[in-house]
């Protein structure tokens, strides 16, 4: 061994001089330390300790539990211990007490640490670890005793504060919401009973008409009266109880006009709805069956519950926690409109995004015009038998198709499943002003409107029925004025009568009197040659 250490020694002393020799000793002993130094580095965070880690975890776990009941540990406290609070006997205690000694002195220990961890995440993992370990075994049996088993129930069970708000300030429109509150409905009253234990309100009663046209006496006259009322004793016993919320509205009024189905009751009953996402029952009172029938896809698409009729349910005492009396309707008199800053989660985007689905409607967007292009965009021409019906719709069409449209000529009747895929698949709808145009809500984005307004100072009723109303839809408007020789009314009064001649002094004497003589007596005979403009200005809005 000796030998071969000399001969490696000879060789060595041989290779290198004793400087070199020492220089190589350094330089291996520096390697060695950064090799020492990069492993740390690299696995420096895999080194903690695992119980710090577990300890921390099971710390913080235990901590949210502790805080959940530390109001019960308290109160059994101040039940089982010395009234000073302040001296502890351990011997004058017995286990149970002790337990709740420990586990009170513990929850303490972890608020401290938790509120620590914040500032100083290092020194707080040291202190878990030096100090209080927690045994979850040991506190298993406390958490469980009988005293403690409710606490989280008797956190979840602390009853809500009841909210009554009721507006009676809209032009359009009156409702009250409930919230959390006992809600009685006796149908036979045709009253809303609220228990008033916790309400804070001045009133006691409110009466309130739930159909969203209000100021209109005529349709008004039509809808039964209910009343929200304050009860603090004998309220009626329920018969039923339900445990989604409640909207009541009313069918009457002018329901069955297409017009007022959908700006009186449709639209303010999805802007009163669509928060429930479908968990909602809609009571109906002054229930017209072929309503129904007619909006049965809307209605499921805002409600996941068969429709109750409220009036015929004068035996039964329905009760709910949550009741909306009355539709909303912000926009006030606007019609067919949802403005998004008076209602901020909806529009008419929105609204209609509902109508597609609720009839499967294919199209979003109208025919998009391109020079060369051999599509023919599809015009519809809504027809009228009785009133406001154009007298020469042949020549119309024949003119149309002249233009390069496809033309269809429709009175588009109840069936509103078969009128929505008809409007779906138009590009441009044509027809005088009346109820029928209400349906450019199936109309896809970007489409033409053309509405022909009447002799006798329409434009008031033109601009606000459907100019505006269409402009929120995303769709394009053009109008089309007949002048007094385009109106059947020449045929009937002599060309010097006030009608023909001053029809803003007729329209003096109330509405009774414009309805009478410029929407029921007129019909239309447009001049093909003057009416080609306006549709050729369609074919242009359908390019761009």
């Amino acid at each position: 061994m000796a030998a071969e250490k000399n001969l490696y020694d000879t060789m060595l002393a041989r290779s290198f001089s004793k400087h070199e020799q020492k220089k190589l000793g350094y330089g291996a002993l520096i390697a060695c330390f950064l090799f020492t130094l990069s492993l740390c580095t690299i696995f420096k965070p895999y080194l903690v300790p695992l119980t710090v880690d577990l300890n921390l975890r099971l710390t913080m776990g235990v901590a949210q539990k502790m805080m959940a009941t530390n109001d019960k540990i308290l109160e059994i406290s101040k039940n089982n211990l010395p009234e000073d609070g302040l001296t502890i006997d351990s011997e004058n205690l017995d286990k149970s007490q002790m337990q709740i000694v420990k586990i009170s002195s513990i929850n303490n220990e972890i608020l401290a640490v938790n509120d620590h961890t914040s500032s100083n995440n290092q020194e707080t993992l040291q202190a878990v670890n030096e100090t209080n370990t927690i045994d979850i075994a040991e506190l298993e049996p406390i958490l469980k005793d009988s005293r403690l088993q409710n606490v989280t129930s008797d956190v979840r069970d602390v009853p809500k504060k009841t909210e009554l708000m009721c507006n009676m300030e809209g032009s359009r429109t009156d409702y009250c919401e409930i919230i959390n509150g006992d809600i009685r409905i006796d149908s036979k009253s045709a009253s809303v009973f609220v228990s008033s234990s916790d309400l804070q309100t001045e009133n006691s009663t409110w009466k309130i008409r739930p159909y969203a046209r209000k100021g209109d006496v005529t349709a008004m006259d039509h809808v039964r009266e209910w009343s929200v009322v304050k009860k603090s004793d004998q309220l009626p016993i329920c018969t039923q109880t339900h445990n989604v919320p409640a909207i009541i509205f009313s069918n009457g009024g002018y329901a069955g006009n297409n017009f007022h189905d959908y700006t009186d009751v449709v639209i303010p009953l999805y802007l009163t709805a669509r928060q429930f996402k479908g968990e909602v029952k809609f009571l109906v009172t002054d229930k017209r069956e072929f309503w129904l029938g007619k909006f049965s896809d809307v209605i499921k698409s805002l409600s996941n519950y068969e429709i109750i009729d409220i009036d015929n349910e004068q035996s039964t005492i329905h009760c709910f926690e949550s009741v909306i009396v009355g539709l909303k309707r912000p926009h006030g008199d606007k019609e067919l409109t949802i403005y998004p800053s008076k209602s901020p989660d909806h529009s008419m985007k929105d609204f209609r995004k509902l109508i597609r689905s609720s009839y499967s409607l294919k199209r979003n967007k109208a025919i998009k015009l391109r020079d060369g292009s051999r599509k023919r965009p599809q015009l519809l021409i809504v027809a009228r038998k009785r009133t406001r019906a154009f007298t020469n719709v042949g020549s119309i069409a024949k003119m149309a198709k002249r233009l390069g449209f496809r033309v269809i000529v429709s009175e588009l009747g109840m069936n509103v499943t078969r009128t929505a895929e008809l409007v779906n698949s138009c590009d441009v709808m044509l027809g005088v002003h009346g109820a029928g145009l209400t349906n450019i809500v199936f109309l896809p984005e970007n489409a033409v409107l053309i509405q022909v307004v009447p002799f006798g100072g329409f434009e008031w009723l033109a601009k606000y029925d459907f100019e505006e109303p269409s402009k929120g839809m995303d769709l394009k408007y053009l109008e089309y004025k007949i002048d007094v020789q385009e109106s059947t009314l020449i045929k009937q009064y002599p060309p010097n009568d006030v009608v023909l001649t001053d029809p803003g002094l007729v329209n003096k004497n109330g509405w009774e009197t414009f309805k009478t003589i410029y929407l029921e007596k007129q019909n239309v005979n447009v001049d093909i040659s003057r009416f080609r403009d306006t549709l050729v200005k369609a074919l242009e809005l359908l390019h761009k």
